[in-house]
């Protein structure tokens, strides 16, 4: 067996700048992997994130250091103990997944021992901004059933009561990315509550979570920057009844399946999410999102152009992604 390993970066714009807590982005800047074999092509996609000290540069490079591993058949096993979690390795991942499924015949939900796809209703992000501006995008989408505010301190609760106004019946997660105190928390959380906010996502840094020990907050919390894989779990267990799992994070399909078993088994709901990619990142992913509580892939939705063919969207609802996809 020969394979053959091609990278690349590839850069979508997106529909609208896209803004939270830590900044703005005009594009989508993502690594796609390609593995050849027997004329058979596998892919994966994937996005650098500088929060998570992160560049194209960077994640190019870690991914061709394992070119001759990749070349000689390592395998999605054999990667986990080759490259640390992360974009790299999350791109290399499901392109060995997407290969597998290919070279088999076998779709990529059966090798991960599911009976099959069913379609999800994913979240869609509104940008942070004023109130009444965010509240002009919620009306714009008040049809979809369920909302996620980009939030970031000070006028939040004006930001989550204008989108609530403006979409009276969706319903409403709200991400902090961060941005809060703990005693911000203290005091917005149980104004959000009785706005019908159903998650808050990362609302304390990373680093500083440690307070939400012993706290009850009458909204359900979502660790995502304080999740990356199963080493990071058992102190989430203790501060949060959610957790956001991004292939990107945890680096690929293979540990992000591993994670939330293992999240589920410690009493924690799911939230399957993404970082701002096309269609092929998001078809992985999908995998991940049966049975999920929460499911947050609408990458594709905030881009001017999307892949083709990409995932179908039918308003919030995704369909299952077609083979000439992935997997």
């Amino acid at each position: 067996m020969r394979r053959r390993l091609s990278l690349r970066d590839e850069r979508w714009p997106t529909r609208d700048a896209f803004v939270i807590a830590r900044g703005a982005k005009t594009e989508a800047h993502v690594l796609l992997a390609q593995i050849e074999q027997d004329g058979v092509v596998g892919r994966g996609e994937a996005v650098p994130y500088a929060r998570y000290g992160e560049t194209m540069a960077g994640e190019l490079a870690s991914a061709e250091t394992l070119r001759d591993a990749m070349e000689r058949g390592a395998s999605r096993q054999d990667l986990q103990d080759l490259a640390p979690a992360g974009a790299a390795r999350n791109a290399l991942d499901c392109a060995l997944w997407d290969l597998e499924a290919k070279l088999t015949g076998t779709p990529a939900w059966a090798l991960a021992g599911l009976r099959g796809l069913e379609p999800v209703t994913t979240c869609f992000t509104l940008s942070l901004d004023e109130p009444a501006a965010m509240a002009a995008a919620a009306r714009a989408a008040a049809h979809r059933p369920l909302l996620k505010l980009k939030i970031g301190g000070a006028g939040d609760f004006d930001r989550v009561a204008a989108v609530r106004e403006a979409a009276p019946a969706s319903r409403l997660v709200v991400d902090a990315n961060e941005a809060l105190g703990f005693e911000d928390l203290r005091r917005l959380a149980p104004e959000l509550a009785k706005l019908g906010v159903e998650l808050i996502e990362q609302p304390l840094q990373a680093g500083e979570d440690a307070a939400l020990e012993g706290y009850d907050c009458p909204v359900l919390l979502c660790a995502d920057e304080s999740l990356h894989t199963r080493a990071e779990l058992a102190d989430c267990a203790r501060r949060y009844g959610a957790v956001n799992i991004k292939l990107d994070k945890c680096g690929g399909l293979t540990e992000a399946l591993a994670l939330a078993a293992g999240a589920r088994a410690m009493g924690l709901q799911v939230m399957a999410g993404c970082m701002v990619a096309t269609s092929l990142a998001m078809a992985p992913a999908m995998i991940l999102a049966q049975g999920a509580e929460v499911v947050d892939l609408d990458g594709p939705l905030l881009l001017a152009r999307d892949r083709e063919p990409g995932l179908v969207f039918t308003g919030s609802e995704i369909a299952p992604p077609s083979r000439d996809l992935w997997g």
